[in-house]
């Protein structure tokens, strides 16, 4: 598979233009790719363009062909609300979200979060994570990239709208996933931090309408917990079932 980069300003068809500073330093730094290589760009909106490397140092250019229709994205719109977790464990949640087809990944402040992020701080971390979101579509293939929210409150996200059902990993709740009903339309999935959602934050998330529900008999850690329900609800309704679910 040709190196694919994300370039969200101004690619059109069968043109030339000028690729951003950090696609070019990653192209001709990183990866050592020279004048004449093919790559592939992509801009977010969906489909692709195979690409020509035509010039690369002061003047790094690219010259494009047709749009590709070419789209990888789930039939399952899932987005991961998550708990901030410590170290480099919301980097990692955050890459392979993506890779399992996360389309959005929302951070939440919760009350047992060891991670307290704030103003200057918070932004840059979004920030970061929302780099990692672009280069995880680059590696698997997305022409899509799921946006990294603004870290919310618990309490301040559940006081949004639902778009879609929502579900709260809880260990011990009742019910099995393979159980319950294919979604109809998004589906939000909590996913609590190191030491777990206290009772009032679970308290509070079924009044709004969230429905517990637990992984198995284990409890899992945090940085296992997300990525093991998108699997299982990719398995069940989503691209790993072979069958299209709106």
């Amino acid at each position: 598979m040709n190196p694919r980069f994300f370039c969200p300003e101004g690619l059109a068809p069968d043109c030339e233009i000028a690729l951003p500073v950090p696609v070019a330093h990653h192209a001709e730094r990183v990866l050592r790719l020279a004048v004449g290589d093919p790559v592939v760009l992509f801009d977010g909106r969906g489909g692709e363009f195979a690409a020509t490397l035509t010039a690369l140092g002061k003047q790094p250019l690219a010259r494009l062909g047709p749009r590709l229709p070419i789209e990888q994205e789930s039939p399952l719109a899932i987005t991961l609300v998550q708990a901030l977790a410590s170290g480099d464990k919301m980097d990692w949640v955050v890459q392979k979200a993506v890779e399992l087809g996360a389309v959005a990944i929302q951070p939440v402040a919760a009350e047992r979060s060891v991670l307290k992020l704030s103003g200057d701080r918070a932004e840059k971390r979004v920030a970061h994570w929302q780099q990692i979101a672009v280069a995880a579509c680059e590696q698997s293939g997305r022409n899509r990239v799921p946006v990294v929210g603004e870290i919310l409150s618990l309490a301040r996200y559940l006081a949004q709208p639902a778009d879609g059902a929502r579900l709260i990993l809880a260990p011990g709740a009742a019910g099995a996933l393979a159980r319950k009903a294919a979604p109809h339309g998004p589906l939000a999935v909590l996913i609590g931090p190191e030491g777990g959602w206290s009772a009032p934050e679970l308290a509070l998330a079924e009044r709004a309408g969230c429905a517990p529900l637990a992984l198995g008999p284990r409890v899992l850690r945090t940085e296992t917990a997300g990525l093991a329900a998108l699997a299982a609800l990719q398995t069940l309704w989503g691209d790993f079932s072979g069958e299209a679910h709106v």
